[in-house]
């Protein structure tokens, strides 16, 4: 088979094994994202795998550079590609996208034991004397963003276009409603 056909593949089972897993991300048919840990569990890091064209026959790109992993120090970060580096060594020439998920999950602690989270907010924390509630609030927003029904989803997807966004003049005022009950002023 043909890198092409083992990739569109591998996409196939790729996609079957998360549909519904939070964790799991397709950014791109080639770019993949996958959560290790719970929200909120200072342990969780994200991984991020892209193919290249020859993949699987040569290793994906694999980068751990996402805003989710800004308080893992660089040392933990390199530890963590090394070891998955090892791992895409092992099985070079197979599908390992998912592999390298289950391998990071499943020593997600031993990958984590020299972590001690750089926290930017520490210093502001001390100042004020409040440490754990700037974590809390973002938690309860997300649960909150989550926990949508398929009919609240299906309005809000039916008020945006298909980038997301509210169609331009979606709260303007009714200009004419409004000029005919202050223009009525003018007239006399």
């Amino acid at each position: 088979m043909s890198a092409n056909e083992d990739q569109e593949m591998e996409l196939e089972a790729l996609r079957s094994i998360y549909e519904g897993d939070e964790s799991f991300r397709e950014l791109s048919p080639v770019s993949f994202q996958y959560r290790i840990g719970e929200n909120g569990d200072p342990k969780a890091f994200l991984i991020e795998i892209s193919w290249t064209e020859t993949y699987p026959q040569t290793p994906p790109i694999l980068s751990m550079n996402a805003f989710f992993n800004n308080t893992i120090s660089s040392a933990v970060k390199q530890s963590i590609l090394a070891k998955l580096q090892e791992a895409v060594e092992a099985n070079l020439g197979t599908a390992m996208t998912y592999t390298l998920f289950e391998y990071a999950k499943d020593n997600k602690e031993q990958f984590m034991e020299d972590h001690n989270p750089i926290n930017s907010a520490t210093s502001i924390s001390n100042i004020i004397s409040i440490e754990t509630p700037n974590t809390a609030p973002s938690s309860k927003k997300k649960d909150k963003k989550e926990q949508l029904s398929k009919a609240q989803k299906r309005k809000l997807a039916d008020k945006t276009d298909h980038k997301g966004e509210l169609p331009r003049g979606w709260n303007w005022v009714d200009v004419v409603k409004h000029l005919s009950k202050t223009g009525s002023k003018d007239d006399e």
